[in-house]
């Protein structure tokens, strides 16, 4: 309730349907303007007025970046029903009673509007405002907000194609040499639905002196254009991490996951805003700079029709494993002893010199360890062992 002057004891819109979450391109939106008056009140004129709009604002310098882009516009004249009117079409609105004006109009079809959205530099808004107008006094307003999610298909031949990518990085210390590291990784789609898996096959070698743990994480780009110019938001969702990898190692993931969390959907037709996802893939080489693989992805949320099934995109991903992951040649004798890195200890401490700028307990070099390795593991052991999600091997 809204109580808007004196004379006006109730002034509000309410929308129909209340358990309706969001709207979607082409969908019918329904309401009433209610209205109640502490004293007689002449109308003159009742409008509704529905729009959607993209704003972007930001400072660039002393320059002032501002832009806007219009997606919805609807106008109407309201008519209280069995209420007699004046010649001008004025109605007279009396205490004690309660007055609706009823509306209803349709949204533009699918691919015309552009999901709601609210980031640091820009919004995308929808709403519809009441216009109340009386002879010689201000026109009162109300509005009420709503939001719309434009459906996206992730279930498209390009989007359900396996993607990926390798990246390495040479290695320096003082100019010298010092070894590389590399990763190669793909993921089975790039289409996905908020609340799924994603599953990673990748493969980490690591020939320099220095520690590595390579990470995975989800990465929304918010790109902001006003005036001409660009503004880039990034901000990092959800992440997992792997095993420490030393030097002369190398790691594999065989179907790791990282859950999509709960964010707003990909918005890729705006002119002014555009919010992109990506999974990056990284190792943070300690001194250096980091190795990043980003794969593309395009988000939507659950509820707006059929959206792939993760749990059959693991069990496929699983199943492929073997065939996929071929080249990393894993042991059909028994292992020797660099093959086993559990319940290894070192009997000196390692000593950084430099802490990784990733917040990891990773040391830029390490010292020669002197390992106590415990006896060979029978080969059945060494099959169990296997089993698990990831297995650290020596660089081939």
């Amino acid at each position: 309730m809204v109580a808007m002057a004196k004379k006006m004891k109730t002034f509000q819109i309410t929308l129909m349907d209340s358990n309706k979450s969001f709207y979607c391109g082409g969908d019918k939106v329904c309401g009433r303007i209610e209205v109640e008056v502490s004293e007689v009140t002449r109308v003159s004129a009742m409008k509704l007025l529905a729009l959607g709009c993209a704003k972007v604002e930001y400072a660039k310098g002393k320059q002032r970046c501002r832009q806007e882009a219009e997606y919805l516009r609807y106008e109407e004249v309201l008519q209280l029903s069995e209420q007699p009117t004046d010649s001008d079409g004025s109605v007279v609105l009396r205490p004690g009673n309660r007055y609706e004006y009823t509306f209803e109009f349709d949204l533009p079809q699918q691919g015309q509007l552009v999901s709601s959205y609210k980031g640091k530099f820009g919004y995308v808004h929808y709403y519809v405002k009441a216009l109340l107008e009386r002879p010689q006094q201000p026109t009162l307003e109300c509005k009420k907000c709503f939001e719309v999610e434009e459906p996206l298909d992730v279930n498209t031949p390009d989007l359900l194609t396996p993607t990926g990518g390798a990246k390495e990085k040479k290695v320096t210390c003082m100019f010298i040499p010092d070894g590389q590291v590399s990763l190669n990784a793909k993921i089975d789609r790039r289409g996905f639905c908020e609340g799924e898996d994603i599953c990673i096959n990748a493969k980490f070698e690591n020939t320099c002196s220095r520690i590595v743990v390579p990470k995975a994480a989800i990465i929304a780009k918010h790109t902001y254009q006003a005036n001409g110019r660009s503004k880039v938001f990034r901000q990092k969702l959800s992440s997992v991490r792997g095993n420490h990898i030393i030097s002369g190692m190398c790691d594999a993931w065989q179907g790791k996951t990282i859950r999509v969390p709960k964010i707003k959907p990909s918005i890729l037709g705006c002119n002014i805003i555009r919010v992109e996802y990506a999974l990056m893939i990284y190792v943070p080489i300690p001194g250096s700079e980091k190795l990043i693989l980003e794969i593309p992805l395009v988000i939507r949320i659950a509820g707006l029709g059929s959206c792939s099934n993760s749990v059959s995109s693991q069990e496929g991903s699983v199943s492929n494993t073997s065939q996929s992951w071929v080249s990393l040649r894993m042991p059909s004798k028994p292992p020797s002893y660099c093959d086993i890195t559990k319940d290894c200890g070192l009997d000196q401490p390692l000593t950084p010199l430099l802490d990784d700028v990733d917040c990891d307990d990773s040391p830029i070099f390490m010292n020669a360890p002197s390992f106590q390795f415990p006896s060979p593991p029978a080969y059945t052991e060494t099959e169990e062992e296997y089993k698990g999600n990831s297995r650290m091997l020596p660089v081939c």
